[in-house]
This record gives C-alpha cells, sequence and structure tokens, in this order.
C-alpha cells in the first residue's frame, strides 16, 4: 500500500481496506476448498462403488470457471466495514486458513 499524503485518515482508511481484502481471500478460498473437495468427494465415491460419475470433465472445468469468477466478483465487491478496525492485527504467521 502506497500512501501519498501524511494524514493519519488515510492510514485508518489503507488498514481498512488491507483488512478487508484479507478477509475477501480467506472467504473466497473457503469457498472454493468446499466446492472442490465436495466435488473431489463425488468423483472418489464414484469410482470407489464404479457407477458413471455424473461429472465429466468438461462439466469439471465449466464448474471451476463459473465458480471462480462469481465468487471472486462477488468478494471483490464487498466494501470494508468499522468493525474490521476493532479486532487486533493479524501476525505475519497466521495461517489463511483458520479452523473458524
Amino acid at each position: 500500500i502506497i500512501l501519498l499524503d501524511d494524514n493519519f485518515a488515510s492510514i485508518v482508511v489503507a488498514a481498512k481496506w488491507g483488512r478487508n481484502v484479507f478477509d475477501s481471500i480467506q472467504k473466497f478460498l473457503q469457498f472454493q476448498l468446499t466446492v472442490n473437495i465436495s466435488i473431489l468427494t463425488l468423483n472418489v465415491i464414484c469410482a470407489v462403488i464404479d457407477i458413471k460419475c455424473p461429472l465429466t470433465v468438461l462439466h469439471l472445468l465449466w464448474l471451476n470457471l463459473i465458480m471462480d469468477s462469481a465468487a471472486s466478483v462477488a468478494l471483490a465487491s464487498e466494501p470494508p466495514t468499522d468493525e474490521l478496525l476493532l479486532r487486533p492485527p493479524t501476525n505475519r504467521t497466521d495461517s489463511i486458513i483458520t479452523k473458524q
């Protein structure tokens, strides 16, 4: 983040947007992991019980394309809130994927 002035309000806004970006990345990863693990589970179950999988390779590619673009647009358009500044800062060594 590059600040163009020495105004403290700019620093507060930059911190708010930085935390919003971090939260959006966390939500996007959670969404993607949920969708992809569900698809993987479906494919593994179909392979184990030896039935034809309902999703072909082309279906999987389209599903990933649509889910990636829809989720990224939805999460990128989420504006930051003032509640983001009430929590403590995130440590650099903390994992982006949490158990919450």
